[in-house]
């Protein structure tokens, strides 16, 4: 007999069937015993009436994994309106050490330390693997948008010879008796493809090694990054960055309803046109000083508060940032050299995507380069590519926890992140 799911249950109305799980919990009460199991489903609940069956099930531990043959009825106040009748109960192996929370409860209490470092049983309940399929949702929706628009994934080195954001914020290593770094971002690789492919995106990790100890920073996180060339200015990014946004978005309202409805919370939707000011004219909205270089997180939030109030938009494109904030590469503005053609996208009141028009000419590089006083010699090989011509590009990189975080309503991005690194975490 073939094992289903818990949530096929239903289309097996008087049949016998095998299920296979976990013990969720067991209700011992007089008369009846309640066997509930959980699977990748969800809840099964299975009545036990038989006096040696449920002297089985007494023994049985919580998270102990087993399979159960039982016959399917219909019950109103069951899950999904169905539950297990005259069931064998087999364990499939020893009795579970219960985790030091309890997983049935609908919500778990435990501190989010004690989840983290629990995090193989924590991320069992609910409302933590629910968070883990919108991520997953979100991803396929990513990748659906871009392979739509004609763009090829590409899988670029975690391991480089050079930092890519002009700092020393990396983590080093020995490469075989050189020094090499983690890679903060596929930045220079997915603009040298450009010149392979002309669109292009990448799933994958990169590696920040800032001291940040924050709700909202991890030292490794999922970037979602995208390429492409022959654009007019950093406009035509923001557009894709728009349309690929509201793809995830609608993957997830697709792909993870389940999880939303979990936990309690709706897909917002995407402006088809998703409002934009200027730094300078962000600084005045948030209050800040016109000197201010860059948007501390209180003016984020301020801003946030002023495009849900002005336009109903959970989503704020900030363009024109001072170039002194922005990377060597970074295009400036040519009406106003000391900004940039770059763009933060804030959501919710937080920056979830940074993106812009790059250089690509060959003397601009060197130009760049020379005016913050940094020698070529470490970028020779991303540097040199642009002397055999590249179009005008640009592109973004979306923080995967970060957006799933803001999508939730998470107090901090590790509820969302299944085993997050960070200041003080290298394991489980």
């Amino acid at each position: 007999m073939q094992r289903i799911l818990s949530s096929q249950l239903h289309s097996h109305l008087g049949e016998t069937v095998r299920i296979a799980g976990w013990v969720h919990r067991r209700r011992l009460l007089k008369s009846v015993a309640f066997l509930i199991l959980r699977d990748a489903a969800g809840l099964a609940q299975v009545v036990v009436t038989d006096p040696a069956v449920r002297a089985a099930v007494e023994k049985l531990t919580e998270e102990t994994v087993v399979e159960v043959t039982a016959r399917v009825v219909a019950n109103d106040t069951a899950p999904a309106g169905v539950e297990l009748a005259g069931p064998t109960v087999r364990p499939l192996g020893p009795p579970a050490v219960p985790p030091p929370f309890d997983l049935y409860r609908p919500a778990l209490t435990a501190t989010l330390p004690t989840q983290l470092d629990h995090a193989p049983a924590a991320l069992r309940h609910p409302t933590r693997s629910a968070a883990l399929r919108i991520s997953a949702a979100a991803v396929a929706g990513f990748r659906a948008a871009l392979d739509a628009g004609g763009f090829v994934e590409i899988h670029t080195p975690k391991v480089v010879a050079s930092s890519t954001e002009s700092g020393a914020n990396v983590f080093a290593l020995d490469w075989f008796g050189r020094p090499a770094y983690l890679a903060q971002s596929p930045q220079f690789y997915k603009q040298l493809m450009v010149g392979v492919f002309e669109r292009v995106y990448e799933v994958g990790p990169v590696f920040r090694a800032e001291p940040h100890d924050t709700v909202r920073h991890l030292a490794q996180y999922t970037s979602l990054d995208v390429e492409l060339g022959f654009v007019a200015d950093h406009r035509d990014v923001m557009r894709v960055l728009r349309d690929v946004l509201a793809g995830m978005l609608d993957a997830v309202r697709d792909r993870a309803a389940g999880a939303l409805a979990t936990l309690d919370v709706a897909a917002p939707e995407v402006p088809a046109e998703i409002p934009a000011v200027h730094f300078t004219e962000a600084l005045a909205i948030a209050g800040a000083p016109a000197d201010e270089p860059d948007l501390a997180p209180a003016h984020e939030r301020a801003l946030g508060e002023w495009v849900r109030a002005e336009h109903g938009s959970d989503f704020l494109f900030v363009t024109g940032y001072p170039m002194a904030k922005r990377p060597f590469y970074t295009h400036p503005d040519p009406a106003r050299p000391a900004y940039s053609n770059g763009f933060d996208l804030l959501f919710r009141g937080m920056e979830l995507v940074t993106g812009g028009q790059r250089l690509h000419r060959y003397e601009d590089y060197l130009a760049a380069l020379a005016a913050r006083g940094e020698p070529v010699e470490p970028y020779a090989g991303y540097v040199d590519a642009f002397r055999h011509g590249m179009p005008p590009h640009g592109g973004f990189a979306i923080g995967l926890e970060r957006f799933v975080a803001r999508l939730t309503g998470a107090a901090n991005v590790r509820e969302v992140t299944a085993f997050p690194r960070d200041l003080h975490r290298l394991t489980p």
